[in-house]
């Protein structure tokens, strides 16, 4: 029997919450680079990556123009494993966006809390994702709150400041 290839997993980052940093002398947060890389690198992650970022916007901003990007993109990439992290506001939307790529196991993921925050769910969400984009078969899935979500079938709760399922 062949030996598994390598696992390769692409990031895409969008921007979003999981992005934002603190700009003490406009005193506002904006959204910075990639936080991923210092994730994967806290984490001391064995496996291939690559990461590109594609926009830094909050996802409110986000508009048709820019998930046309995303989903050119992700079509275009020859990797088969694709997490994308993105703000949490527009991430259904964007996820609802790819349908219709085949042949790719892509898992969108953000936090409700910026990564460079020490009680941020940046760290715990980045590894759901990295378990999902793994082990699911080709589809497009959120990856929030320790979860694993079909995109048609979740929701953001603002109130409670979580994804849930929904009918």
């Amino acid at each position: 029997m062949p030996p598994n290839p390598p696992l390769k997993i692409q990031f895409l980052t969008a921007g979003g919450t999981i992005d934002k940093v603190y700009f003490d002398a406009k005193s506002e947060f904006q959204v910075g680079p990639p936080q991923v890389l210092t994730v994967l690198r806290d984490a001391n992650v064995t496996f291939e990556y690559s990461i590109e970022s594609l926009l830094r916007k909050d996802s409110l901003e986000m508009n048709d123009e820019d998930r046309h990007l995303i989903r050119h993109r992700v079509a275009a990439e020859p990797c088969t494993r694709i997490v994308i992290t993105h703000g949490t506001d527009t991430m259904i939307q964007t996820a609802r966006s790819l349908a219709g790529i085949t042949g790719k196991t892509i898992v969108l993921t953000g936090s409700m809390q910026p990564a460079k925050f020490r009680m941020s769910d940046a760290a715990l969400n980045i590894g759901t994702a990295i378990g999902a984009v793994q082990s699911l078969p080709p589809g497009i899935y959120i990856a929030m709150n320790g979860q694993v979500f079909d995109p048609y079938q979740t929701r953001k709760n603002r109130d409670k400041n979580c994804f849930e399922s929904a009918p």
